[in-house]
Order: structure tokens, then C-alpha cells, then sequence
């Protein structure tokens, strides 16, 4: 690979006797993986390669984009590496957690099978075109509990101060780690770019630590091996934000401590950590994990007023179909952004002044007499406790994912189904006579083709 001289000339005066096994290491394959969803029933084949030794859910290997487990978000794709950020977060069960700079949604998916549903996860991403694929992600993993925002950090942190247990800041960088897997990154790098990336990570750990509960921990990663983004830029927290600390992180499998020496040399930050392609099977990496002192706590203003409140109407229809279909009313704090009806999160503060791109898990759509379901509700179902099932076969999903209608050799009472390949969970079509009408979702239509 042709590094940038600047590059080479940088990361041969710090890495001295390890720099030629470091450059060669940009020469080598990139190494895949995925992350299972504990949500989903156990697809064998995917959990029989080998395991990602610090990823709980994570395996080394490639997954296809137009596969079964794919569509039906029993897996995601995710490189190795990456995978160590959310490990390191590793929220509990109930916990409020927010992560920052989200899209496309790996590390927010992977913060989701932690909270197994519980709690709440806001996750957010400045910039517009992306948010939108973080929340095809959000929706695709069959997440419950998020609320997905499109704010500026400056933003959000009126609007949630002192409010998370786990805030992750996987900060916008220079890229450096990910030259062997885009070498289109190494196009727009150049040492001031480095710098500029720094200035503007200061920026944004300014507004996130003071969105940290006193107790709570802020989770800090690049996938860059610049020291300027990396170990200074945590000397700094420290140096400025003497009521955070950093906290040790496990390290396994070639995962190393940071180097005091390439910031203040402040022993402190041997405690976080460095994921180095030359020495582990993976991209580059830093995360660190930042706790706060315990403290009183500033409480957040108001309560969000998300949407409008059904009407009779709509409660009626909404119930009919909950109870026939899916064999549960579970889901509470309903409203309706116009025609459109969304489970919202509880106890959110007042988020007038946040933009909400998406206020909870989007149930369907309210049509003249009617409900239909939404595509994201079905991927948050359960198939082994919803009420109203289908199993389909391989040539029929791939008619489903196509956009197609299928026929049934016998037909069983007409309505809504949740439709199941494989034990997965697709979509909800709906049968009428022999006939499965196709519901989904046109934007995300697909052809599946033979090895």
C-alpha cells in the first residue's frame, strides 16, 4: 500500500523498531466479522465460526448483505475491531445510554443487545443522509428501546444534563486505522487534518461529559493511531475535567495498553487502549473509559411531548390488531406523528428544541378503518410468542425481498401474519385466499442471486 510519506516518516519516529511490522501489516488482508442479535433464535452456522475473543456476540467472518440473517437482522456485519468499543461500553440491563456520533449503527446495535430491550438508548447522528441509515439499522436489529435524534452535541447537552449511566463519543478522526479497509481515507489525510480532527474532538467530549451522570462513565474511541486524538486528547480530559478519571479496560488477544509517552506521560493512560493491526486480527483502534466522580445530579427540564394522543379510534384499531396478531398489548406510551403510530421511550426530558428523527419503534400506519403494520415492528417481534405466524421457504423469501406476491398451497384465515424464514422474522404480509400480499418496504427491495 502507498502510505502517505508524512505517514511513514511520523509512525516510523514513534514506533521506532516495531514501525516495519507495522507498515507490512497494511499490505495484509483486512479481517471480517459480525455480531449475532441475542434477540433472534440461534442461527448455527453462524455461531460456529470462530468467536471474537473481547466481542461478546462477535465471530471473525464475512456475512452478505443479501443474505437471510442479514434481512431479517439476525446479524451484523461489523468489522473485528470495532467491535471492542461497544464491548468495553458494555451497559447493563436498564441503564440510560446515549451514543453521540452513531451512524451507521454498529456500536449503537451493539449497545442494544446489552440492554436486551430495557432502559433507554438514545442515539444520535449530526449529519442528515446518515441518520437515515442509522435508523434503517436501528429498525433492522429490532430495537424497542431507542429514540434517534439528528442533533449537534451543543444541542442535546441543555437537554440532557447529568442524565446517562454510559455515553459513547466514537469520534469523528482522521481515519487512520481504516487505510487497509478504505484506502480512499488515506485521499483527505494530511498531518493538519489530524490536528483539525483533534480540535474538534475537544469540541465534542466538551458537551458530552456534561451529559454523564455523577458515577456514569463516557466511552471514548477512534479508529485512528494519531496520539494528537488519541492519548493527548485524554491527557486533556484529564488535565481539564479533574472530576473524571479513567478507568482500566481489559485487554486480550493482542489488545495493548496506550502510550503515556506519546502525550504527557501521564501513567493514567496506560489504562486505555490500543488495537494495532500488526499485533491483533483487526483494523486500528483507541478507546479509553472515562468515569465521573459521584456528585449531586442537575435535573433535566420538562417532559417530551412526543406526537399526538390516539383517539378512540385508533386505540380500538391498534388493540384489535395487537391482540389478534401479535398476541400482546405490551407496548405502552403510544402516539401518532400524523397517520403514523410509534411506541415511545418513558421519562424522556423535554426535547423541543431536539430534532427527533425518530421518537420510538414505529408500529405501522393508520389507514380509513384500518391499521397496517410497520416492517420495523416486525423485526422486533418475537416469532416464538407472537400469535399470528407464517413459515415461508427459501424461494419464497426471495420473492418477499423482491417486492413479489406469492402463492400458498392451502389458505389459512385471512389477515396479518407475522412471516418467518428459517425461524427469522421478515415482515408482515398479508393473506387473502392462497395469496400473500407483499409489504415490503420498497426503498429496501433487493434480488437474491445464487452463489
Amino acid at each position: 500500500m502507498d502510505l502517505p510519506k508524512d505517514f511513514i516518516t511520523k509512525y516510523q519516529r514513534l514506533l521506532g523498531p516495531d514501525a516495519p511490522a507495522f507498515f507490512a501489516s497494511f499490505d495484509e488482508t483486512s479481517e471480517g466479522g459480525y455480531r449475532v442479535n441475542p434477540s433472534r433464535p440461534e442461527v448455527p452456522a453462524l455461531t460456529a465460526a470462530p468467536a471474537v475473543p473481547y466481542a461478546k456476540f462477535g465471530y471473525y467472518g464475512p456475512v452478505s448483505g443479501r443474505s437471510l440473517a442479514h434481512q431479517s437482522g439476525a446479524v451484523y456485519s461489523q468489522e473485528p475491531s470495532a467491535m471492542f468499543v461497544g464491548a468495553t461500553a458494555a451497559p447493563q440491563r436498564g441503564e440510560r445510554v446515549l451514543d453521540l456520533c452513531a451512524a451507521p449503527g454498529g456500536k449503537t446495535t451493539h449497545l442494544a443487545s446489552y440492554l436486551e430491550g430495557t432502559g433507554l438508548l438514545v442515539t444520535n447522528e449530526i449529519n442528515r443522509k446518515r441518520v437515515s441509515v442509522l435508523a434503517e439499522n436501528v429498525e433492522r436489529f429490532g430495537v424497542k428501546n431507542a429514540l434517534i435524534l439528528n442533533d449537534a452535541p451543543e444541542q442535546l447537552s441543555p437537554v440532557f444534563p447529568d442524565f446517562f449511566d454510559k455515553v459513547l463519543v466514537d469520534a469523528p478522526c482522521s481515519g487512520e486505522g481504516m487505510f487497509r479497509k478504505d484506502p480512499g481515507a488515506m485521499d483527505y489525510w494530511s498531518l493538519d487534518y489530524v490536528q483539525e480532527c483533534a480540535e474538534r474532538q475537544h469540541q465534542i467530549l466538551t458537551e458530552a461529559l456534561k451529559m454523564v451522570k455523577p458515577g456514569g462513565q463516557l466511552i471514548y474511541s477512534t479508529c485512528t493511531f494519531a496520539p494528537e486524538e488519541d492519548e493527548q486528547t485524554m491527557a486533556w480530559v484529564l488535565d481539564n475535567y479533574p472530576d473524571f478519571h479513567l478507568v482500566p479496560i481489559e485487554k486480550t488477544a493482542g489488545v495493548i495498553d496506550a502510550i503515556p509517552e506519546w502525550a504527557d506521560g501521564n501513567p493514567e493512560l496506560k489504562k486505555a487502549a490500543r488495537l494495532f493491526p500488526h499485533l491483533m486480527k483487526g483494523e486500528g483502534h483507541f478507546v479509553a473509559k472515562l468515569e465521573r466522580d459521584a456528585g449531586e445530579s442537575r435535573q433535566p427540564r420538562g417532559k417530551a411531548k412526543l406526537g399526538t394522543p390516539l383517539t378512540a379510534d385508533q386505540r380500538h384499531l391498534w388493540a384489535d390488531f395487537a391482540q389478534d396478531v401479535l398476541g400482546t398489548a405490551d407496548f405502552t406510551d403510544l402516539v401518532t406523528v400524523k397517520d403514523q403510530l410509534f411506541a415511545v421511550p418513558a421519562n424522556l426530558p423535554d426535547l423541543k428544541r431536539c430534532h427527533v428523527f425518530r421518537p420510538g419503534l414505529h408500529l405501522g400506519t393508520f389507514k380509513k378503518n384500518r391499521f397496517e403494520p410497520a416492517y420495523a415492528l416486525a423485526l422486533a417481534s418475537d416469532p416464538r410468542t407472537t400469535a399470528h405466524t407464517l413459515t415461508i421457504d427459501d424461494q419464497q423469501w426471495r420473492k418477499w425481498v423482491h417486492g413479489d406476491t406469492f402463492s400458498l398451497a392451502s389458505a389459512p384465515t385471512k389477515g396479518w401474519y407475522l412471516l418467518t424464514c428459517q425461524e427469522q422474522p421478515v415482515g408482515f404480509g398479508k393473506v387473502v385466499g392462497n395469496t400473500v400480499k407483499n409489504f415490503f418496504p420498497k426503498g429496501l427491495r433487493f434480488m437474491v442471486y445464487d452463489d
